[in-house]
């Protein structure tokens, strides 16, 4: 009878999956990171919870340390008379927030559709080779350059009715027969800091989606040529799903700018229930009422608006931040 002598088995050692040197760099990486980390939580966490703290109390700027705690009172609270009817207020039925809310959104959604497609344009006007390009690349940044305030204010020149020169020209080429006050009428005061907004922020899209396009190959476009693609196909079949990753970056990042955008209509349109925004409101609560736990309130709520929309957003959208796709 034979016997069989078996094999001891052979032990795999599994590598590792992270090397020394890898390790060391990570810890360096955290040791950078470390104090902005420390900076955004003393600048920006800090003032965070504190006005979500505010937001449940009956602070006023007269009294901030002896605030009494309310709960959800500057939210939504209710009394019922002596007649059985039920009288709600509150910042939830509050028909000025939701009416800056409005206007938030459709502000962030128009703005952010039309500087996508105008920045597309642009950037593919700069990624094509022409003489002069470094200058016209160069020149096609200064609306972004030009601080806000600064484009604000001279953008209200511009559009005041009595002595600007939009209602000039636009009288002397026969296309408004009367002048018009852009951004004091209710009919035209949202598309007037549409129109600023789009000309300020356009190049700053351009220039992100430029960067994408700067990484397609080539070669890709000269193989397409040789078998004979229309541009146009080109561009839906090849340029677009490329540089897709970068839009979708340059998109949430001009979304979470417009979402809280203040200076811009502060300056424009200071006073017109048509273009308030939520962060216009809140300041004036915060401020100008001396309601600072309902502005606190107001604050709270544009801060979980702008969260839940992102989160959303970057979900639905397969959002990479390191340019790969999901």
């Amino acid at each position: 009878m034979t016997t069989e002598t078996l094999a001891p088995p052979i032990t795999v050692t599994a590598p590792k999956i992270k090397s020394e040197l890898m390790q060391q760099r990570v810890r360096a990486a955290r040791w950078f990171l470390l104090p902005m980390l420390v900076a955004l939580a003393v600048v920006a966490g800090w003032p965070l919870l504190r006005s979500i703290y505010f937001s449940f109390t009956d602070a006023s700027l007269n009294d901030l340390y002896g605030a009494e705690w309310v709960g959800f009172g500057n939210y939504l609270r209710w009394t019922t008379l002596d007649s059985g009817v039920t009288r709600y207020r509150g910042l939830l039925v509050d028909p000025a927030w939701w009416n800056a809310v409005w206007n938030t959104l459709r502000f962030a959604a128009t703005s952010v559709f039309f500087e996508a497609i105008l920045g597309m344009i642009v950037a593919l006007v700069l990624n094509a080779e022409f003489r002069g390009r470094g200058i016209v690349r160069a020149a096609i940044l200064i609306p972004w350059a030009i601080p806000t305030i600064v484009s604000a204010k001279m953008w209200s020149w511009m559009l005041n009715d009595q002595f600007g020169i939009i209602n000039d020209l636009g009288l002397r080429l026969g296309l408004l027969s009367q002048k018009v006050a852009w951004t004091a009428t209710a009919e035209t005061a949202m598309t007037a800091v549409l129109i600023v907004d789009i000309w300020k922020t356009t190049p700053f899209m351009a220039l992100l989606i430029l960067a994408g396009l700067q990484m397609v190959p080539k070669d890709i476009y000269e193989a397409a040529d040789l078998d004979g693609v229309h541009p146009v196909k080109q561009f839906f079949r090849i340029t677009l799903p490329l540089v897709r990753p970068a839009l979708m970056v340059a998109i949430i990042f001009r979304l979470l700018d417009a979402l809280r955008i203040f200076d811009l209509i502060y300056v424009l349109t200071p006073n017109s229930t048509a273009t308030k925004t939520m962060s216009v409101l809140a300041r004036e609560n915060l401020f100008d009422f001396d309601k600072f736990a309902y502005g606190s309130a107001m604050s709270t709520l544009l801060f979980l608006i702008i969260a839940v929309m992102t989160i959303l957003y970057i979900w639905l959208g397969k959002v990479r931040f390191d340019g790969g796709d999901r």
